[in-house]
């Protein structure tokens, strides 16, 4: 079968018109390009140019493509004729020497929807009678590329290992603060305003290339408005045998990047060393508590009750508070409870602590042992210690079975009996170096056999979930273990309230009635 009879072949008839030939190959081709026929008349061998074939996958700035075939340029283009472009056709047509028109500038005349000002770079060549124009739009892709380049501190060069000649970007020009005029920087130019601690780098960076691999370094140039931090990925092109031809780079100005990165890592710096104050702190008020208020283990006797203590440090490393307790027998057989909240976290609450409960201890010592007058005395030691705190102050008769006690701004403690729990009804109190003279009078229930009491500072309520749903579960948890008091009751209790607070330390005191 001839190729002219193959389905989907088209066979060249040498004697179809060479424009329909010339028409069939255009339209295929992806390029802007156009072949024109001269149009003469009585006084010209050439008046016009018609348009005898076009790619039939460009359009004009118009949005005309395949359509403009046999129309002529007068009328298509009409501020086209005569100009600089018009000139180049005729000399071209006339010498037969192929011509190039850079940066020709298109004006159109007042059409909406059009673009009013465009730029091509232009060829021209005879070609069968008639001119062959290729042409390539400039303003959009230039218009896209100094955008990305700005956006992105960008610019790329071009370097020339054998002619020694540099291109440079718009982008280039920007970042090295350059006048175009000047054209791109010598190398003698670039390696005086590399700074020297970066010399190394540079080197690097050409014995990578000549290994044959892409080099990316980050460099410092001195630049008019101060030092820039330059990242710069190269390649190099070469011949068949691996000579060097040309090194193509991309430059892109990191100099806000790092700029930020450094006070980032300055305040991480910072940061770090918080933490590790903080922790030493921690650490320091943690051994500073131990030594003050050591935790028994387990539950301990005193006249006609059992107790158990529980300290929970906070969850948060930062976050050691003032809590304090204190459960001691009298020689007259009484027994002192106690548990108290320095405000703030810290060292300074940790010292306040221990200010506040030595002064407690050294006041019993020397038998004072009124609820009342404990908390006005450590209202006053407040005051001068220009700290404020809260506080329970209790004393046990195991005879009577009577509680007296006071508070200051404290929590009132619980009360748990035959399976019912409830606050312990409260006396006025207010809060430990808020006034100088407060009074803080006491109240004085009595207790049963089996009863529970639980002192208590504000870390054990005082959660992420409401105030209100911990303390009913806190309630919840005591009602429970009334309601079946034995032996084990206290240390059944302590695990049950062995959840520390995200942000405060917690200490409970619990003591149950003995029979």
């Amino acid at each position: 079968m001839a190729d002219q009879d193959r389905p989907g072949t088209h066979a060249v008839d040498a004697r179809r018109p060479v424009e329909a030939v010339v028409r069939e190959i255009l339209a295929v081709v992806p390029a802007g390009c156009t072949w024109l026929v001269p149009v003469p008349d009585d006084r010209r061998a050439v008046a016009d140019w018609r348009i005898a074939a076009t790619s039939g996958q460009s359009h004009d700035i118009y949005g005309r493509g395949v359509d403009r075939v046999g129309a002529c340029l007068s009328e298509l283009y009409p501020s086209m004729v005569g100009g600089p472009l018009w000139q180049l056709y005729e000399r071209v047509f006339s010498t037969g020497s192929s011509g190039r028109l850079a940066d020709f500038r298109y004006a159109e005349k007042r059409t909406a929807g059009v673009v009013a000002d465009s730029l091509f770079d232009v060829e021209v060549h005879r070609v069968l009678g008639g001119l062959l124009v290729s042409w390539q739009r400039l303003d959009e892709d230039r218009r896209r590329l100094d955008r990305t380049e700005l956006l992105g501190s960008l610019g790329w060069a071009e370097y020339d290992l054998a002619s020694g000649v540099s291109q440079w970007s718009p982008g280039m020009y920007r970042i090295f603060e350059r006048d175009p005029a000047l054209g791109p920087m010598s190398r003698a130019e670039q390696t005086a305003a590399l700074l020297p601690d970066d010399h190394m780098l540079r080197e690097a960076a050409w014995q990578t290339l000549e290994g044959g691999e892409s080099s990316d370094v980050t460099v410092r140039f001195q630049t008019t408005g101060g030092v820039r931090h330059l990242r710069i990925l190269s390649d190099v092109s070469r011949d068949a045998d691996g000579v060097p031809l040309k090194i193509h780079a991309v430059v892109q100005d990191v100099t806000a990047r790092v700029d930020s990165r450094t006070a980032i890592e300055r305040l991480n710096d910072q940061l770090r060393t918080r933490e590790m104050t903080a922790l030493a702190e921690h650490r320091l008020a943690g051994q500073l508590q131990n030594l003050i208020q050591p935790v028994p283990r387990d539950t301990f006797a005193l006249p006609g009750i059992e107790a158990v203590v529980n300290y929970l440090p906070a969850e948060s490393t930062a976050q050691v508070g003032g809590d304090w307790y204190h459960a001691q027998a009298l020689p007259d057989g009484t027994v002192v409870l106690a548990v108290g909240d320095v405000a703030g976290h810290g060292l300074d609450a940790a010292s306040g602590m221990a200010h506040l409960r030595f002064a407690l201890v050294s006041w019993l010592s020397i038998g004072i042992g009124d609820p009342s007058v404990l908390l006005g005395h450590l209202n006053r030691l407040c005051g001068q210690l220009s700290i404020t705190a809260t506080a329970v102050v209790a004393v046990y008769d195991p005879a009577t079975r009577a509680l007296c006690w006071g508070r200051a701004g404290h929590m009132a403690p619980l009360l748990a009996r035959a399976g019912r729990t409830d606050p312990l009804e409260c006396p006025p109190g207010l809060l430990l170096g808020a006034v100088a003279d407060s009074t803080y009078p006491v109240l004085t229930p009595r207790l049963r056999p089996d009863d529970l009491v639980l002192f208590y500072t504000d870390g054990l309520v005082e959660r992420r979930e409401p105030e209100q749903d911990r303390l009913r579960q806190v309630r919840a948890t005591l009602s429970a273990l009334s309601a079946t008091p034995g032996e084990q009751t206290l240390a059944r209790l302590r695990n049950l309230l062995h959840h520390p607070s995200p942000d405060d330390d917690t200490c409970t005191l619990a003591v149950r009635v003995l029979p």
